[in-house]
């Protein structure tokens, strides 16, 4: 048996998300039925994590296993022949049989996109906020949350995860052009924290909470003392690092 990697990019709008599920459009099973056809196999994918419905990717990973001898290029190939505009398989490789897609990455990185004008072109990938915000307050209150701690807060309520501890290692804003992107990085992330996170800091920067706010939040570990979470069509995946995969890393 063998392992591979599949490096995968997506446009989530047309889809419920990435994980499979009854009676709705998912990335995963969408590249399962493009992959099962080519190696005309029955394939399950394993991906690196799980994208809401809308969320976008410009990197995610996923393995599958199969006893066949495979060009990785050729795969590669035939899989973008099959598979919907929405999506393109950036690269196949193989890889130890241990190492695991989900489990064996250390970190995760999100963007979220706000648009500050009107823009048709980004309807579906920026989220059009039109109001003031002073992004030096947000800034300031986005760095409180580098540190490992539970963040329960930015979480959706019954979830099946055994900790809501995470370490967030960079958190900022920057502007480019008209818009306004929010870069986070963690080892893992809890349901809906980044757009629960933004959410808050959008409060902040509207001066409707203050930066002292934000530790009386964490430190609550009770969602409805956070702010909305802003809507998932601004949300990127962004890059997923593992130790073995330096090249692909740097």
């Amino acid at each position: 048996m063998k392992r591979f990697f599949l490096e995968i990019a997506y446009n989530g709008t047309p889809y419920h998300g990435w994980q499979i599920q009854k009676n709705a459009n998912s990335v995963q099973a969408t590249i399962q039925q493009a992959l099962s056809t080519v190696l005309k196999e029955e394939i399950a994918i394993t991906g690196a994590g799980r994208t809401d419905t809308g969320v976008h990717a410009k990197q995610l990973f996923a393995h599958f296993e199969t006893t066949q001898e495979i060009d990785t290029e050729k795969l590669k190939f035939k899989l973008n022949s099959l598979l919907p505009d929405s999506i393109a398989c950036t690269s196949v490789f193989e890889v130890a049989i241990d190492m695991h897609a989900r489990f064996s990455a250390t970190s995760r990185t999100y963007e979220y996109k706000i648009s500050m004008q009107k823009n048709p072109f980004l309807t579906q990938f920026a989220y059009y906020f039109p109001y003031y915000l002073d992004v030096d307050l947000m800034n300031k209150a986005a760095n409180q949350l580098i540190q490992e701690t539970d963040f329960s807060c930015f979480s959706k309520s019954k979830t099946d995860t055994f900790t809501n501890n995470c370490n967030i290692t960079e958190a900022h804003w920057k502007t480019e052009n008209d818009i306004l992107i929010f870069t986070i990085t963690a080892n893992r992330f809890l349901r809906n924290m980044v757009r629960a996170i933004v959410g808050t800091l959008l409060d902040v920067g509207q001066k409707k909470i203050t930066i002292d706010a934000i530790p009386n939040i964490i430190v609550s570990k009770n969602r409805s003392e956070a702010g909305q979470s802003v809507p998932a069509h601004g949300l990127y995946l962004t890059r997923i690092v593992y130790p073995f995969l330096k090249k692909i890393n740097d």
